[in-house]
């Protein structure tokens, strides 16, 4: 019945000369079909209609860093679901080339549901300020872009009501990278989730099926440049890490291989950081079996529960 309705729709929209259609959310508006003339879109699909984002507020926030303006979303939970300030969790995108949209993420939007303030930062490198912010981190991975997230927590800490002693920070993919290489950098942060990260940039060249990307980022291969990848690798300032670090990969991830998450794993354990590492069977870089799915969820949540909130936890399997 729905699609039929949405087809009548689409066809009278057609006779009439309106022709375009988008697919339109928010953070606060879960996706639905929108047509009409270009900027006045008109609703055609109610599916998601009822659905209400547990985000009190979305703020498009800015600061600078290096000189740069740098901008990041900020989500904040509704103030029944924590107290005077709320935990912060801080999600670096992957990419690196990618940008942070005020969008309807199912991910980003749970931890609203459990308490946690959300902040998704922009950093050089990002899309979306033209192209020599985006070739910004050439050469530099880790570094400027890692200040610019650093300077946006400081901005959000200082103006809005989170808690800046109760603050983590997550990201899959290059934001994985970025967790990983954070937690070697500063102890801002109380607990750490990586997902899918790169603990070894020199190691990572021979492991991935993707290599070709690397070049125009470290300028040659790592044969011939080995110090510009050492410099950018976590694994090279290891002894530094205190953060408690959760690491998740799949199995059969060929983008982000699951040895980088062993590599950076066996460190922690060595040196008696707080962590855990699991690798989820059969899946890729990105997860499809629900029960995986909601497993990871679940972790997630217990693993800032625990180090951000003080949440005595059951032991994870």
């Amino acid at each position: 019945m729905a699609s039929r309705r949405i087809g009548d729709t689409a066809a009278a929209f057609a006779r009439d000369g309106l022709t375009t259609a988008v697919i339109r959310s928010s953070a606060l508006q879960a996706p639905d079909i929108f047509a009409g003339p270009l900027g006045s879109w008109n609703r055609v699909s109610t599916a998601n209609q009822g659905i209400r984002s547990p985000a009190s507020a979305v703020k498009s926030i800015t600061w600078s860093s290096d000189g740069r303006d740098v901008q990041g979303w900020l989500l904040l939970p509704a103030p029944e679901t924590v107290g005077a300030l709320a935990p912060l969790v801080v999600w670096v995108h992957g990419g690196p080339a990618s940008a942070v949209t005020n969008s309807f993420e199912t991910d980003v939007l749970l931890m609203l549901t459990q308490g946690y303030a959300v902040f998704r930062p922009n950093p050089r490198g990002s899309f979306g300020q033209g192209e020599s912010f985006t070739r910004a981190n050439v050469k530099d991975f880790g570094h400027g872009d890692l200040r610019d997230i650093l300077k946006g927590v400081d901005r959000v800490v200082l103006t809005e009501p989170v808690d800046g002693a109760r603050v983590g920070i997550t990201g899959h993919s290059y934001g994985g990278y970025m967790t990983m290489f954070a937690v070697t950098q500063t102890s801002r942060f109380k607990a750490a989730i990586a997902g899918a990260g790169i603990a070894n940039w020199q190691s990572y060249y021979g492991q991935n099926k993707i290599d070709q990307w690397m070049l125009p980022y470290f300028g040659r291969n790592v044969y011939a440049d080995p110090a510009v990848y050492a410099r950018s690798s976590p694994i090279t300032f290891i002894q530094n890490v205190k953060t408690p670090t959760l690491i998740l990969v799949g199995e059969r991830d060929a983008e982000c291989p699951a040895p980088q998450s062993y590599e950076f794993w066996h460190a922690l354990k060595t040196l008696g950081v707080p962590n855990q590492l699991v690798v989820y069977a059969d899946e890729g870089h990105h997860f499809r079996d629900p029960a995986h799915v909601l497993d990871r969820v679940q972790r997630e949540v217990g693993w800032f529960d625990h180090y951000l909130k003080g949440i005595a936890t059951a032991p994870l399997r």
